[in-house]
């Protein structure tokens, strides 16, 4: 499978995700949206839900497409692939941050349920939207960081190629950062005994879930130091915390790369 395999209509996920484009919002021709795989190493055939989310004509066009290099920049185009990296960078940051606390509330919600003998279906799907939707939002701001990479060197001015390029330097490592918190998310979900992809439960002997064929998520190095051998939970609420404050400071540092790029097209004779 290529990373971002696509997949046309699938009657049952356009009805999950309510006929409507997960990635822009969009509702206003169903007939156009399709089946975006967002986790390729699910690897069950047919795939499973949990791994697609619906999106449109324009956007599935947008994450399929692969970026040439960019000869030549106007600077109001320039500015405007900045603003829109800015904008869904904030919109992932969101929804990294929705994740984390989804999960870092799991252990407790599944413990007081299997007390009371209650479903945590509820549970179980919430999961699922929310890192189908965290996934998509990661990816779409790797698809316009992609085209910032492909600005050739001499598509502008020294200075606006300085200030750009510091921008998706943060921008890259802002990402980085954002996938180490999905991934210790996941790990507290494998640690519960479930799959990190469909939240299906997993036997100790599994390697690989039945359900949507992810691999077991390795959680033994959060093993340690545990006197009876369960995953240390509190290590990894204080890992993501500590990742999720180094990821705002990042992200306060892309806001002034942002405003840095403004400036200097500014001063280069494009107002802003």
């Amino acid at each position: 499978m290529t990373a971002g395999q696509r997949y046309q209509q699938r009657p049952t996920v356009l009805e999950r995700d309510g006929h409507t484009c997960r990635r822009c919002g969009t509702d206003d021709d169903t007939t156009e949206l399709r089946c975006y795989r967002v986790d390729d190493d699910a690897l069950a055939e047919p795939i499973d839900e949990s791994a697609l989310v619906t999106v449109c004509a324009g956007c599935w066009n947008s994450l399929r497409t692969e970026t040439d290099v960019i000869p030549a920049l106007e600077a109001d185009d320039c500015f405007s692939l900045v603003r829109t990296t800015t904008e869904r960078e904030g919109v992932t940051v969101s929804a990294v941050a929705a994740f984390a606390s989804l999960t870092t509330g799991l252990p407790s919600e599944l413990e007081a349920a299997a007390a009371d003998g209650a479903s945590i279906d509820a549970q179980a799907a919430e999961y699922r939207q929310a890192r189908r939707e965290v996934l998509l939002a990661i990816e779409s701001v790797d698809t316009e960081l992609d085209s910032l990479h492909a600005i050739s060197e001499d598509a502008l001015e020294p200075a606006i190629n300085d200030a750009v390029g510091e921008f998706t330097g943060t921008a890259t490592k802002l990402q980085s950062e954002l996938r180490g918190i999905v991934a210790l998310g996941e790990t507290i979900v494998a640690g519960l005994e479930r799959c990190h992809g469909c939240f299906d439960p997993l036997e100790a002997a599994d390697r690989q879930c039945k359900t949507c064929g992810l691999e077991r998520r390795d959680v033994s190095d959060w093993r340690r130091g545990s006197a009876n051998g369960d995953v240390d939970f509190e290590a990894l609420y204080e890992a993501i915390n500590e990742t999720l404050q180094t990821a705002s400071a990042t992200t306060e540092a892309l806001t002034a790369r942002t405003t840095a790029v403004a400036t200097t097209l500014k001063g280069d004779g494009n107002d802003r």
